[in-house]
């Protein structure tokens, strides 16, 4: 006797669904994603919403405790660990639309230049980027905008 799946993954996809999922599957993203997925043995998985959940990645890059690549949500926890935190599972699947947006690939460049830019002006790689807070700051575990980190001044450090 199998577990029977939550009611989330039996729902049959939405339009929108199937058409970010086609284009990422298109654009080549949702391959990438796969093939990264592969490489560093995870544990493939069928996700809500079309997307598909690689658990248990223990590379060392990126540092994020999940992160996506196509339709694919690579995270080190385990797919139901993921499944059970829907605001994070809810932030990722909005990476999937952004690659679908950007036509795959390009995706990547356009984040990793936002993510230099955040840095540069919040000194995190997340609070200033636009895909980050598109697909909310909060849900993806970074600090809301306009906190800034900033270095103690001298007379604040105890001795």
């Amino acid at each position: 006797m199998t577990p029977r799946q939550p009611a989330e993954l039996r729902a049959p996809l939405t339009v929108p669904q199937r058409l970010r999922l086609a284009a990422n599957v298109i654009n080549g993203s949702t391959v990438l994603g796969l093939a990264v997925a592969t490489a560093a043995r995870t544990e493939l998985s069928n996700g809500p919403r079309g997307l598909i959940i690689a658990a248990g990645y223990r590379w060392r890059l990126p540092f994020a405790g999940a992160f996506t690549v196509g339709n694919v949500v690579l995270c080190r926890c385990t797919a139901a660990d993921l499944v059970s935190r829907p605001a994070l599972l809810g932030h990722e699947e909005k990476h999937c639309s952004q690659y679908a947006w950007c036509l795959g690939i390009p995706f990547l460049p356009l984040y990793f230049l936002a993510a230099g830019w955040s840095l540069i002006r919040t000194g995190n790689p997340g609070t200033g980027n636009i895909f980050e807070r598109h697909a909310g700051l909060q849900a993806g575990g970074y600090p809301a905008l306009g906190t800034r980190r900033r270095r103690p001044d001298p007379s604040e450090v105890e001795a």
